[in-house]
């Protein structure tokens, strides 16, 4: 991996991550290398139903990015804009799969620079490879059975498959 990383800029990819996918991960990789420092925020939001407690969702994510040291996995249940101003973050990375992503993103982007204007906005296009990875339809299709393992890392899957199989004796 080539290092191309500005000294002095540091940026967040906020997000769920209800599961960490490979789109996930490769919009991570892309940007470890532009920056100094990436923080992965991960929203701890209680108003969210998530399949993944914050702590595990956190979990998956530090075991997926060892091999970056300068990648912090935090987690926030407040407005990104605030973590940003807390933490000295200069820019924000967004993923985008397609067109209907792009208009929710601009629309988050432009409430996000009203609640700080020194944040800037950067729209990364996910690689072809994972355009359809989406967590839901990944914990939709888990749920029944199939094979998801082109689409989250291994141990994600297994995880995944893990708590889906406990859901289900629960129920």
């Amino acid at each position: 991996m080539s290092t191309i990383r500005h000294p002095t800029i540091k940026a967040m990819l906020p997000g769920t991550f209800d599961p960490p996918t490979n789109g996930h991960l490769n919009i991570i990789e892309r940007s470890a290398r532009l920056f100094s420092q990436l923080d992965i925020v991960v929203a701890d939001n209680i108003s969210k139903k998530c399949l993944f407690s914050g702590e595990e969702r956190m979990a998956m994510l530090r075991e997926m990015l060892q091999a970056y040291p300068h990648v912090r996995v935090v987690a926030w249940d407040g407005l990104v804009a605030d973590y940003a101003k807390k933490e000295g973050v200069d820019v924000m990375i967004r993923g985008v799969r397609a067109l209907v992503d792009f208009g929710y993103e601009f629309e988050l982007a432009m409430t996000n620079k009203q609640l700080n204007p020194d944040l800037e906005v950067l729209f990364m296009p996910t690689d072809p490879n994972y355009f359809v990875l989406r967590s839901s339809a990944i914990k939709e299709i888990a749920a029944f059975g199939a094979d998801i393992s082109t689409m989250v890392p291994k141990s994600v899957a297994e995880k995944l498959k893990s708590k889906l199989e406990a859901e289900k004796r629960n129920n």
